[in-house]
Formats: C-alpha cells, structure tokens, sequence
C-alpha cells in the first residue's frame, strides 16, 4: 500500500531536490521527491549540463580531428567523417547512465519516488494532478525545487524544430549550415562552439555591446577573440524583433539596440538562449499565498522558508545564481537546517564556468563590481602561454587573473580563461572560502608541471613579483 505521509516532501528531483532528498534521508527523515519526468536528474541531467557537456567533448573530438591538430602531434589520421546520430546516442547513453544512478541511489537511500505534476494546496499538503502518482500527499514540511525553463523573447515562438531552446539545440537531427544564436551567455557560447565545431555557420546575436554579461569584461574580450578564430560569428548591441519559422528554416528580424533600420537574417536553425525563469507554474504557490520577489522568484528567508510556514524553496527559484551547484548547497543547508544543524551558502563563493574551449572560470567579484563598490584592489594576471604543462598539452591561450583587497590582500575575486578552467578554479574556492590573501596562495606548495602553477604565479603578480613571466 502507498505511503501518502511523509516527514518531508520534495518537489523536484533536479540536483537540487535530489541531493535535497538524499541529505534528508541521511539525518533520519522520511522523504518522498517529486518529479514531472519519467527520470530523475531535472533539467541539468536530461536537457542541460550533462548532454551539453557529451556533446561538447564529442564535437571537440571531431574538430580536433578533423582540423589537422592532431597531425602536429605525430597522429596522422584518414578522412574523418561526422556521425550525427551515433554522436546524439552516445549522449543519450550518458544521461540514462546517470539518470539511473539517481533512481539507485534514492532506493539505497530510502526514498520514495513519486511521479506526476504537483500542485500545493497549503501547508503540509500537495496534490499529483496527473501522472503515475496522482493522488493526495501529507507531509510536516515541503520543499520547492522545480528549477527552471528557458525564457524566450516578445514575437519569438519556441517549436524545438527550426527555433529550439536548449533542449531542442541538444538533439538536433542534422547539421544545419547556418545557426542563429540570440543571446551570448553562457548557454549560447557553449552550444555554439558545439555546432560550429561540427561544421554549421553560427552567428551569435546579443542585445549587450559584449558577451557574457556579468562577468569579468577582461576575460570575455579575451574569450570573444578566440571564439572568432574558431570561427564564431558576432552581432553585438542588436536586438532580435521577430523570428518566424517556415519550411526552409527561419527568417530574423533585427535591428541596432538603440534605433536604426531593420535587418532580415535567414538560418536553418534559431537557438533562442536568452536566460531562464523559474519553474513555479501550476504549483499553486499565489493560490496559497506564497511572497514571491519582484523578479518574480520564491522569496524566503535565511532558513530558506517560504511565507508560508513549513514551505520552503531552494535552486533557481529563489534568488541567487540559477547553477545546478548551487541548488545543491541551497538542498543540503536548508535540509540540515530542518535537522537543527547550521547551514549557510555564500553566493559569493559559487564558481560560474563556462565549458568552452578554453574554459572560463570565474569566482567571487569581477573589477568591474570592485570599481563599482569604491574597493582598492591589486591586480595579478598570469598567461598560460608562460606555463609548462599548458605549452606540452597545446592549450597555451588564456591566463589567470587574482584580484585581491590593496589594504588587507584578501583575494576577492579569481577569473580565468584557459584548459580546465572549471577545474584549476577550485583550489581558490577553497583558500577564498578561509579567507586567503594571495600571499597565501603565492606560498603553497604547488605541484610541477600542472596548470595550477599559474595560479600561483598569478598570486605572486599581485605582489609584482611573478617568477616566469
């Protein structure tokens, strides 16, 4: 017989509220998570990080190969030919491998899996509308962790056909020739170079006069004049006014962002990637009474509780960073806070990356914020192409940027662009997370030769006194 009462219910079994589920079954409570989906994972295993992260080593594969490099190498190698579909598969294999494991380790866990769309229907109480589960739940405390949908633009009509959000660009059935991408965050950048890597034309159209906003401007000009030697096209401070899809591809409307005559673009494909709302539809959350924030997000308190009492909210439905890390330090602070244990997230120290080639990683305040907020700060920058292991492995281009408090040498902010980025950042989420100063980081030990020597030699340049350069 199916249990309908549970210590605690989470909606959503993204990396929010399965990781959510897996610390609440940890501290003894009884947890039933929710999902729309057949599979576990949430949009991060089955529509974003994970396949977008298959496709992107794939399709680097591919160019790598195909593009002579590896001839450089002493690797001679005959035609190569791209297999779309094979390509697709073996992402699909990857996300069903990890899909699984989630469904594994919510049975070693304990945890009782319910399938269906949710409605709230007040404190302690949720409703499965439709779906295997359907049917009404009890429980002492419920945590919303539904996530996140791309957002589109007025007069833009997302079919996953010939104008695809992510989801769409993620599946693909042929190699278009040319690819329109509206928008030059991260998502953008990173599908793209996917595309472009596999032979499609990809011009990149955003409303900004530069890519990847918010961040550190210094690393995106860098990046941006890479992405062109790759062969990536831009169309900064334009505005996208309509996309219309027809049976030969689509046809944009665009325009400059501050006035002037209108454009016609003509593409095969339309990969709309201009951000990302919260998933909060259909919950029921304004029928309750649920405060939500002016951005249109769940607002909640430090504990993470909703104003409703006993309903609480984590991920990209609350404020902060939407990041599938950061949901899961949103999971395991508001969980153990339920459990009578401390929990904090510093939204400061959430690393943004993004999985291009090079990589860009970036950490805590950019120089742009500093100048802002009137804080002195001192500048260490170290390139690549003066670091060993980046010169043997052939990934020279990029550096590492520290910028550190000029009065105390606090590091405030770390950005990098170069091989691995995502994970030589790491190692400063740490000493920043303890309070570092450079002169910290400029005196550990580092192994050689790694590509996290240039951080150290970045320290060190904060001081002005870099060795390798």
């Amino acid at each position: 017989m199916q249990n309908n009462s549970f210590d605690l219910i989470i909606v959503g079994a993204g990396p929010g509220g399965y990781v959510g589920a897996i610390r609440a079954s940890q501290l003894g409570m009884n947890v039933a998570c929710i999902e729309k989906r057949a599979t576990l994972g949430g949009t991060c295993l089955n529509v974003g990080c994970i396949p977008s992260k298959a496709l992107l080593n794939a399709s680097e594969h591919f160019a790598n190969a195909s593009s002579g490099t590896l001839g450089k190498l002493g690797i001679s190698l005959g035609s190569v030919a791209l297999d779309l579909k094979q390509m697709m598969q073996s992402k699909s294999d990857i996300v069903d491998t990890l899909t699984g494991g989630i469904d594994f380790l919510f049975k070693k866990n304990k945890i009782t899996r319910l399938e269906g769309s949710v409605t709230i229907t007040g404190a302690g109480s949720v409703t499965i509308v439709d779906g295997k589960d359907k049917g009404d739940y009890k429980a002492g405390k419920i945590m919303i962790a539904t996530g996140s949908h791309p957002s589109s633009l007025p007069g833009i009509t997302i079919d996953e056909k010939h104008i695809v959000s992510s989801t769409g660009a993620l599946s693909l059935e042929t190699l278009p020739k040319k690819m329109v991408v509206i928008g030059a965050g991260y998502i953008g950048l990173e599908l793209g170079t996917v595309w472009a890597r596999l032979g499609a034309e990809v011009e990149v159209i955003e409303f900004l006069p530069r890519i990847l906003p918010g961040m550190d401007a210094e690393i995106a000009k860098k990046f941006m004049t890479i992405a062109k030697k790759q062969g990536l096209k831009f169309r900064l401070s334009t505005a996208v006014k309509s996309a219309k899809a027809g049976k030969n591809g689509v046809s944009l409307t665009v325009t400059p962002a501050n006035g002037g005559d209108e454009e016609t673009i003509k593409a095969d494909i339309a990969l709309v990637s201009v951000g990302r709302h919260p998933a909060t539809d259909g919950l029921g959350l304004e029928k309750i009474g649920v405060t939500m924030t002016p951005r249109g997000r769940i607002a909640v308190d430090a504990r993470f509780e909703t104003s409703i009492e006993d309903i609480y909210a984590i991920g990209d439905v609350i404020d902060g960073p939407m990041l599938a890390h950061k949901a899961e330090e949103d999971a395991v602070a508001a969980v153990e806070m339920l459990a009578g244990k401390p929990g904090h997230v510093d939204y400061d120290l959430v690393p943004g990356i993004v999985y291009t080639a090079p990589e860009i990683a970036t950490l805590g305040k950019s120089e742009e914020a500093l100048t802002e907020a009137g804080i002195d700060f001192a500048k260490g920058v170290f390139p690549f192409s003066a670091n060993s292991r980046a010169r043997a492995q052939g990934h020279s281009d990029g550096f590492v940027k520290i910028l550190a408090c000029a009065k105390t040498d606090k590091v405030l902010g770390v950005h990098i662009i170069g091989h691995e980025a995502g994970t030589v950042i790491h190692e400063c989420a740490t000493a920043m997370a303890f309070g570092a100063s450079a002169e910290d980081i400029a005196r550990t030990c580092h192994g050689h030769p790694t590509l996290n020597e240039a951080v150290k030699e970045a320290a060190l340049a904060v001081d002005g006194r870099a060795i390798h350069i």
